[in-house]
């Protein structure tokens, strides 16, 4: 793989650290009307990876939690490592020292939270912190990308952008690639419930269809547009109005149990809007207040209860910070 850094750095070996602790946040990608161009960062849940610096040469996967023993050791088929590794060769390090990984899933796998997203954006900035931030987010996400580019055979950036960068992003191109940064509004919370279902990423891009009439794609043209100058107007109401997808969830909402229901409980207890948070089978809903984010929470959980059905669920706001180091 040719080296995505486009010119040589000259690293002060005196800024490197021994070991850091890092925290990458969950996100809810496409934001429903946005697919593949639009997501967010939430407060919780999130990944951890603990790096280190060894004497051994190479890159080792030491321990992996919360995982299931779904995810593999191997450094060279892991997100994290993967990812980490080709900065750290692209930056002509792998003759000078090793790295130890630790990670800890801190979120269901396949959840349509950006799972493999937060775990690789937690590997690479890591990395860059180990280094004395030699590098910027604009030219650690490419290395990102590539963890997507492993985990589901696409590079795109809906989940490693947010991640990386926090807030609201908004991808227009991805040759040239550029990330715009948009406003959060203050009062915006969501509210996430994770059905214990598998819909595997892959299987819900194959039912996504290649042709759109123009009539729908006209219809979601202008709800992206109207999104994000809601967004900047911190219009709530017409945010809500405008994250409506009649392209996508029509297909995906299918592989989740219950959730037209699930969407008129949320809609019911003064919801902004409701839909899928990424591939799924998690749903999101964007609220005014967190009171009315739990709210719909406690309801959907009890539906669910009465169908026997397991989940998870958190409240958060929209994390504007990206990835921390952990004390």
């Amino acid at each position: 793989m040719e080296n995505i850094l486009k010119q040589d750095y000259k690293l002060d070996q005196t800024k490197f650290l021994n070991q850091v602790h890092v925290f990458a946040p969950a996100t809810v990608a496409n934001m429903i009307c946005g697919y593949d161009i639009l997501g967010f960062a939430v407060n919780e849940p999130g990944d951890e990876v603990i790096l280190r610096k060894t004497e051994e040469l190479g890159i080792t996967i030491l321990n992996i939690t919360g995982d299931d023993g779904k995810l593999p050791l191997d450094p060279f088929k892991n997100t994290v490592s993967h990812s980490a590794w080709k900065l750290f060769c692209d930056l002509g390090l792998d003759e000078s020292f090793g790295l130890s990984v630790e990670l800890h899933k801190k979120m269901p796998i396949g959840s349509g939270l950006g799972s493999s997203a937060a775990s690789t954006v937690a590997g690479v900035f890591a990395l860059n912190e180990l280094l004395g931030k030699p590098l910027s987010k604009d030219q650690l996400l490419p290395y990102c990308m590539e963890g997507e580019r492993l985990a589901c055979g696409s590079a795109h950036a809906d989940n490693v952008a947010p991640s990386l960068f926090g807030g609201i992003t908004l991808i227009p191109s991805h040759e040239p690639l550029i990330v715009r940064s948009l406003p959060v509004p203050e009062e915006l919370y969501v509210a996430l419930i994770y059905p214990k279902v598998d819909v595997p990423t892959k299987e819900a891009r194959r039912l996504i269809k290649n042709n759109v009439p123009l009539e729908k794609a006209v219809k979601q043209w202008g709800n992206i547009a109207s999104l994000i100058a809601a967004i900047y107007e911190k219009d709530y109401d017409e945010i809500g109005r405008s994250m409506q997808d009649e392209v996508i969830e029509p297909h995906r909402s299918l592989l989740i149990p219950y959730f037209d229901e699930m969407k008129k409980i949320a809609l019911e207890n003064n919801a902004l809007t409701f839909g899928i948070s990424g591939s799924g089978p998690t749903v999101m809903a964007l609220t005014k207040s967190e009171q009315i984010a739990e709210t719909i929470v406690s309801e959907i959980e009890e539906f669910l209860n009465e169908k026997s059905i397991e989940y998870f669920s958190y409240v958060s706001k929209i994390n504007q910070q990206g990835p921390y180091l952990k004390k």
